[in-house]
């Protein structure tokens, strides 16, 4: 567990002599705990942050964890201070979901329950991913246009993008609008992997060569 924060509060009082400031210290604040656990699969180790309520915060490939990381802080403020995270093991439901995807049951991963930060839109883009099925693909500019905002290909993108739940939030299974597979992530292999893995005929589509996120 973390420190805990002390919080200085302010208030004013009036007196026949004037209006004078008093400080005074609130209950502390207890920093957010989340938990880690790792999962092998057939595309590497993967990272599972999970909350005390069983809900995954972040899924995560082990070799970018450091950006995993970023975006915990950038959802939760800074570690150690507004969150914390120890060791323990996920759900087992939701380590089984995970395993079974992976294994072929390609619906078992939607059951699981996500809590995410971002902005509202991020949410909403992230939400609306999660209704992209298995074995099938969506561009960017239909996603947008899903969403009510066809002249928000971008922001939809960018959104895409900064998903903290790999693979349960689908992330993948978004293309450009050429059908280029773009980039991704946990790198563009991985993405490959899965869309064959959910059956997706990628014959279809070219990968254009975009420098992957470190």
């Amino acid at each position: 567990m973390g420190n805990q924060q002390t919080v200085l509060t302010k208030r004013s009082i009036d007196t026949p002599s004037g209006r004078i400031a008093l400080m005074s210290m609130a209950t502390p604040v207890t920093p957010q705990t989340l938990y880690a656990d790792r999962l092998e699969s057939a595309i590497g180790t993967l990272l599972l942050i999970h909350d005390r309520e069983g809900h995954m915060r972040a899924l995560d490939f082990h070799d970018f964890e450091s950006r995993m990381r970023r975006l915990l802080r950038f959802h939760y403020g800074a570690e150690g201070n507004d969150f914390a995270i120890e060791d323990r093991a996920a759900p087992t439901a939701i380590r089984r979901a995970i395993s079974d995807y992976f294994l072929g049951d390609l619906c078992a991963i939607d059951s699981i329950p996500v809590t995410t930060g971002g902005t509202s839109f991020q949410r909403e883009v992230w939400a609306a991913l999660r209704t992209i099925r298995a074995g099938t693909t969506l561009s960017y500019g239909a996603l947008a246009r899903q969403l009510g905002r066809p002249k928000s290909v971008r922001a939809v993108g960018l959104a895409n993008a900064a998903n903290p739940v790999a693979i349960v939030v689908p992330c993948h299974r978004v293309i450009g609008t050429d059908g280029s597979l773009t980039g991704y992530g946990g790198g563009i292999s991985r993405k490959r992997w899965l869309l064959v893995h959910e059956g997706v005929a990628l014959e279809k589509f070219a990968t254009r060569h975009i420098p992957e996120a470190p």
